[in-house]
Order: C-alpha cells, then sequence, then structure tokens
C-alpha cells in the first residue's frame, strides 16, 4: 500500500467536530422552538460549544500539517 495515510487521519479527524457542531445546533434550535424567550441565554452557550467544536478541527488541521510537511 502506497500513499500518505495523514491524509486519511485527517478527513477521519474532521467527522468528529462536524457532528458536534450538528448536535450543537440542533440542540439549540430545539431548545429555541420550546421556549422562545430563552434564545438569548442560549445563543452563547452555543456559539461557545462551536467554538470548542471547531477548535479540534483546527487542531487536527495544524498537526496534519505539520505531519505532512514535516516528513
Amino acid at each position: 500500500m502506497t500513499g500518505d495515510i495523514t491524509l486519511i487521519g485527517y478527513g477521519l479527524a474532521t467527522i468528529g467536530p462536524a457532528i458536534a457542531v450538528g448536535l450543537i445546533f440542533a440542540a439549540y434550535i430545539n431548545g429555541v422552538a420550546r421556549q422562545p424567550e430563552a434564545g438569548n441565554l442560549l445563543r452563547p452557550i452555543a456559539i461557545l460549544g462551536f467554538a470548542l467544536a471547531e477548535a479540534l478541527a483546527i487542531f487536527g488541521l495544524v498537526l496534519f500539517f505539520l505531519a505532512f510537511f514535516t516528513g
């Protein structure tokens, strides 16, 4: 087998944050649909969760570039 396994690894590493972002905003929409007045309280929590999930994806991207370009 030839090729670089880090390409596959980064592709797999993006699945977790993608699912997390979907679940975060699904829960936010569900919460606002049930109680519209709680939207202002839930929005910062959803954005914080989104930022933390995306940080994992960016961390994986950085590790991919480090592994790919350093050999």
